[in-house]
Formats: C-alpha cells, sequence, structure tokens
C-alpha cells in the first residue's frame, strides 16, 4: 500500500494520508516536495496506523445491516460528560472528562458469521497472538454533526491497543503530545480505514474526532457525514492477569 507522507500541524514531523482519496486530497499531497518528505518513513506519531479500504464496499454494508436495527431503537445524545455518556461501555472510562457530542452506541459480543470474519481480520492484523483482547466489542455511531473531544483511554480498563474500522464517512482525527500541545498530528481515516493506535499513540497523546466544520487535512476538506465505528481493545495488563 503507497502513502503520501504529509506535515503535521506546527511540527516538523509527518503524518500519512492514503494515496486513494480523491483528486482534491491527491492534489493536496502533490503540493509537498520529495525534500519534505524524504526524511521520514511511516507516520509521525510512533504506533498510529492507518489500512486504507481494509474491508470492501460489501463487506460495509452487512456491518451496517446487522447494526442499524440496533442503532435506530436509541437516540442521539448530546453535550454529556465522561461520567454519564457512553455509560454502558467501560470503553468510557478515560483519563480525563471527555466531552462527547451527538452520539449512540452499542457493544456487541455475538456478530453473524461474515462480519465475524471481519473483526477477525482486525483483531489478526491489530494484536500479536496470544494478547488478551477484550471479548466486547464496541460500536460508536456518530451523527454528522457529531464530534469527540481529546482523551485517553482508561488505562484501567484498556490496554495498549486501539482498533477500529470507520464506516460512512471519512473523518480527521487530531493526536495530541500530553507533554507538548503544540505537538499535533492530524490523521486522515478514509471510509473503510483500519485505524490503530499502539503505544506511544496510545498513550502519550490524545485523540478526538474532529467536527464537520473543523475536518481539514492539509488544506483539504474533508466533509464529515455520520461517522461509525468499530473498535476492538486489548484487555489491560491488571485486567489480562
Amino acid at each position: 500500500m503507497r502513502f503520501w507522507f504529509l506535515r503535521c500541524l506546527n511540527t516538523p514531523c509527518f503524518t500519512a494520508l492514503p494515496c486513494k482519496l480523491g483528486e482534491a486530497a491527491a492534489r493536496a499531497a502533490r503540493s509537498f516536495t520529495s525534500t519534505q518528505t524524504a526524511n521520514r518513513r511511516g507516520i509521525a506519531v510512533s504506533g498510529a496506523e492507518i489500512r486504507e479500504d481494509f474491508i470492501s464496499e460489501e463487506e460495509e454494508r452487512a456491518l451496517l445491516e446487522e447494526l442499524e436495527p440496533v442503532l435506530k431503537r436509541k437516540r442521539y445524545e448530546y453535550d454529556h460528560w465522561d461520567d454519564v455518556s457512553l455509560r454502558i461501555s467501560v470503553f468510557s472510562n478515560v483519563s480525563h472528562m471527555m466531552a462527547i457530542h451527538g452520539y449512540r452506541e452499542t457493544e456487541r459480543s455475538q456478530w453473524n458469521e461474515k462480519n465475524s470474519r471481519v473483526l477477525q481480520r482486525v483483531r489478526d492484523v491489530a494484536f500479536p497472538p496470544g494478547v488478551k483482547q477484550l471479548h466486547l466489542v464496541h460500536v460508536l455511531d456518530l451523527h454528522r454533526k457529531g464530534y469527540i473531544k481529546a482523551h485517553v483511554d482508561s488505562v484501567k480498563f484498556c490496554g495498549s491497543t486501539i482498533a477500529g474500522i470507520c464506516l460512512l464517512s471519512s473523518s480527521v482525527m487530531r493526536l495530541i503530545s500530553k507533554k507538548i500541545p503544540t505537538d499535533v498530528v492530524d490523521l486522515l481515516l478514509p471510509r473503510r480505514c483500519l485505524y490503530i493506535l499502539r503505544d506511544e499513540a496510545r498513550y502519550s497523546y490524545t485523540h478526538e474526532i474532529l467536527k464537520d466544520e473543523e475536518s481539514y487535512f492539509n488544506g483539504v476538506k474533508i466533509n464529515r457525514d455520520r461517522r461509525i465505528s468499530v473498535i476492538c481493545r486489548n484487555l489491560s495488563e491488571d485486567n489480562a492477569e
């Protein structure tokens, strides 16, 4: 898979833009010279990985067919904080107050055979053999006007790796260093991609999903619509014993 490597916001580092993103994004990528990208290979933040077109359109439809009957029975929630929002999920416990606006969610342990194969592929890619994983898969449905503010998932409940499939819409994920707040990295998450946050990206940076009106990548507007993420995690060391 080929990547365009683009400069991060306010930093001398680079992030990755998968090259199949449409002409506007491709033109933006080509605006950077080879000398600007030659010194870095890979995504700027250690442990951040994006795999474009990880699932097919058919696999996306199959996931949606299984999820939509459950999600449509729920209402979108607005302006809730960590102790209230995401209340049914242990994944809601983050290291500081997290605001999430315009969401609905569910957790699933049982999937049909086709979707189980897709999720197993996620697990095979994201987690080394023998790593104990959370059995429940977290499904977060973000309204087209929704957003998730900067947070770090709780180390009490979640281990070193977060892996999510993006359905329905592309979006921009922003990572901000906990130690150096001016160290900001934007990651473009194309529809049907798999994103993985491990180790440094998982622990040393907050992550957030930008509002539609803020969703620009390298100066190109990334139109954000309703977005569903299907997220797998491993157990924390305390819970894995």
